[in-house]
């Protein structure tokens, strides 16, 4: 089963930030690439331990 996680991407002064709607993670990065790994590597450690079934 599949989450759908809902993120605000939006460019700063300088670099690209992405803010989820449904969890406590903020992040940036230079360039998209960079914003998106970033994005997934945050909510990952936000969501470890979790259990995926509840």
């Amino acid at each position: 089963m599949k989450k759908i996680i809902q993120v605000h991407i939006f460019r700063g002064e300088s670099q690209f930030v992405a803010e989820c709607l449904d969890l406590p993670v903020v992040t940036q990065g230079k360039t998209l690439d960079e914003l998106a790994q970033n994005l997934r590597e945050a909510i990952a450690l936000q969501l470890e331990g979790e259990n995926p079934a509840s």
